[in-house]
């Protein structure tokens, strides 16, 4: 049995601030027991602040995929596997740096896993370079993957990181309510009802267990879902936070609970790829 822990809480550009509340996080999931923990997207400088019209004056801090800021939690993870996420300074393509929405996973050991993110909303596609592709990697914990926010909107994003053999998804999220149909209170927004759907869905369809991580507050035109959790292969919530910031943490036998999510039913091999042309 491992504890995995997902966290809501809110972070800002100062990344001083940032590496400040990710260590207070990593010192309350240890004293939990925590072995893997789920930060949100933009945990380290924050995220946008308007995804209609951001402001390219205001954006992100873009931070080196091996820069201090990462080594700095690497150095604060210790034993702990922590997946995070941030914008990062990709290579100049001849009109200027180039900014991805990126992911991270790392213990004190160094760098497990990265994930740039796929799928760009309009409003902030031409701010960001989409990633490429979707690869599983090994932790001490088994083969897990990385997604962040709008990717887990797309089946095949969780599903071709199970297909690499992926037991354990952390999706980072960035999540605000609705920007359209603002709702009187959160449990009726539309956001906050597909933000828990497509957690259960991706959990249940790829026979894992999904870690889903976000910002909590607000942020110029955003205000941040929260609702971190832990969920379980069979699609149940095994733990959850609400719109406040707090740790979602669950006890879970990994290899266990996600073999007998596959002892019957076994979802990856009944695939039928040759039919879904």
């Amino acid at each position: 049995m491992v504890r995995l822990a997902a966290a809501a809480a809110h972070f800002t550009r100062d990344v001083g601030f940032d590496l400040d509340r990710i260590k207070m996080i990593i010192s309350h999931a240890r004293d939990a027991g925590v072995a893997l923990l789920a930060l949100p997207d933009g945990a380290l400088g924050g995220y946008l602040t308007d995804l209609r019209h951001p402001d390219v004056d205001c954006l992100p801090p873009l931070l080196e995929p091996n820069g201090d800021e990462v080594r700095s939690v690497i150095d604060i993870a210790g034993e702990m596997i922590v997946c995070l996420g941030y914008s990062e300074l990709g290579p100049d393509d001849g009109d200027g740096p180039v900014r991805y929405d990126a992911a991270v996973c790392l213990s004190g050991d160094g760098i497990l896993g990265r994930h740039r993110k796929v799928h760009l909303p309009a409003g902030i596609a031409p701010l960001f370079r989409a990633g490429d592709g979707f690869s599983a990697f090994d932790t001490p914990l088994g083969r897990m993957g990385l997604l962040i926010d709008h990717d887990k909107t797309f089946p095949e994003a969780a599903r071709a990181l199970a297909v690499d053999g992926a037991e354990v998804i952390a999706c980072l999220s960035a999540w605000p309510t609705s920007l359209t149909n603002r709702a009187p209170r959160m449990a009726q927004d539309r956001q906050a009802r597909l933000f828990d759907l497509y957690d259960q869905a991706r959990a249940a369809e790829n026979q894992v267990v999904w870690l889903s991580s976000n910002q909590s507050g607000r942020h110029g035109a955003l205000h941040f879902l929260g609702r971190a959790k832990v969920v379980g292969p069979g699609g149940e919530i095994l733990a959850r936070t609400w719109s406040k910031g707090g740790l979602a943490v669950a006890e879970v036998d990994l290899p266990g609970a996600v073999g007998a999510a596959r002892a019957v039913l076994h979802h990856l091999a009944e695939r039928r790829p040759e039919t879904y042309g």
